[in-house]
Formats: structure tokens, C-alpha cells, sequence
């Protein structure tokens, strides 16, 4: 039977079974899956089973509802897929014997608060910039590509973040989010990514805690 792994920053926090024909989430109570969160709204998104397919619609929601990145009003859910409903985000799993395996994530930031490097410079969700993204390139989201559409997005391993890639007018950077956890294991082409921002070329490659992902740029 199909699953969801709820995780927030890359730490499980539950595990839910699709096991009827709808799941509603959202921020108010008598949804299936209550989430604390103010960015996410009252009846934000809806988990649906039509036959032996699994769909995710967005119900009109404030910041809406990102698929592997992107933001959508209804589509097919394949395994692997991520989902991300404000700061929170599940992982769909369509083969229940495989098991959930803390990996990277890669979060879209919702509120630009929520940065606290101040040198990076936001730009708007809809700029010039081509669009980039990550292909997954090992763990157990290998080969899913992840796209970078928000002005931020957070890189960082099971709970701990580590990279912000940021878009911006004419490109993307990464830069290193210092704490503990990132030394040694936040890497961009085999050397520590810097505090500072570091602009990203296509092709470069991003390793965090043996997780390997390639920036590369979509048509």
C-alpha cells in the first residue's frame, strides 16, 4: 500500500499510509494530517486515490503546494516524489516494502525570514533567471530532479542545514549555513562550499553527507 513519510528539515516525524480514498491536509482541525504551521493554510492540499493512481490537488492554498519543487494545482504522484506544504514536506512512497532512509533535503523557503544570511539578495519567484534545479544523483531519491523556483532553497541532512542556494537576476549561488553538523560534509565539487556565496555552474557537484546532487539548468 502507498505511504507518506513526514519530515520537517529532513527528520521523520510520521509515517501515513494511503489507505482510503482521500487525505485532506492542512492547518485546522478535522483534517486527516493537522500541521501546526502559519504558512500553511486551513485546507491546504488533498491526497485523492482514483483507481491504482495517487494525485496531489492544491485547495486554493496561500503559499501553495510544490511538487519535486515546483509549484502545482493537481497532479500525478510517481514514487519518490516530494511534496512540500509550507515548511513541512512528504516523501511519496508507492512500494511499501521499501523503508525510509534519512537522506539530503532540499527545501523551497516559504518566508524570507526564516534567512538569516543577510548578503543574500532575494529576486522575485518569476525572474529572468533560467531555471535551475538538482538531480539527485544517489540515496534513495537518486534520479529525481528537484527544481529551484523560490528566491531560497535550504540543503541539509536529516533535522540539520548545511546550504542555501539562492536565485538570483543573473544566476544561483551556494553558500555554507555554519554550524557543527556542515563541516567537512558540505562539499561543491570536492571542496567545502564557503560562507560566502559561491556562484553555481551547471554540471557542479554537491555532496552532502554521502548524498550526491548535480546543479544543472532545465530547457
Amino acid at each position: 500500500m502507498p505511504k507518506l513519510i513526514l519530515t520537517l528539515d529532513g527528520a521523520v516525524i510520521r509515517e501515513y499510509t494511503i489507505d482510503k480514498d482521500s487525505i485532506t491536509i492542512g492547518r485546522k482541525h478535522g483534517n486527516d494530517i493537522q500541521l501546526n504551521d502559519l504558512t500553511i493554510s486551513g485546507r491546504h492540499s488533498l491526497i485523492s486515490k482514483v483507481g491504482d493512481n495517487i494525485f496531489i490537488d492544491d485547495l486554493g492554498s496561500t503559499n501553495g503546494t510544490l511538487l519535486n519543487g515546483a509549484r502545482i494545482a493537481k497532479s500525478k504522484l510517481h514514487h519518490g516524489d516530494v511534496i512540500q506544504v509550507g515548511n513541512y514536506q512528504f516523501t511519496f512512497f508507492s512500494q511499501e516494502e521499501e523503508d525510509y532512509e534519512p537522506t539530503m533535503f532540499l527545501r523551497a523557503e516559504i518566508e524570507e525570514t526564516k534567512v538569516i544570511d543577510t548578503k543574500l539578495k532575494p529576486t522575485p519567484e518569476n525572474t529572468g533567471t533560467k531555471l535551475g534545479a538538482v538531480k539527485v544523483l544517489s540515496g534513495p531519491l537518486r534520479n529525481k530532479t528537484l527544481e529551484l523556483r523560490k528566491p531560497f532553497n535550504t540543503l541539509g541532512f536529516n533535522g540539520s542545514k548545511m546550504a542555501i542556494i539562492a536565485r538570483n537576476a543573473s544566476n544561483y549561488t551556494i553558500s555554507a549555513i555554519k554550524n557543527d553538523d556542515s563541516i567537512n560534509i558540505a562539499m561543491v565539487n570536492g571542496k567545502n562550499i564557503p560562507v560566502e556565496p559561491l556562484e553555481l555552474e551547471e554540471n557542479d557537484l554537491i555532496e552532502l553527507a554521502n548524498t550526491q546532487i548535480e546543479f544543472i539548468f532545465i530547457d
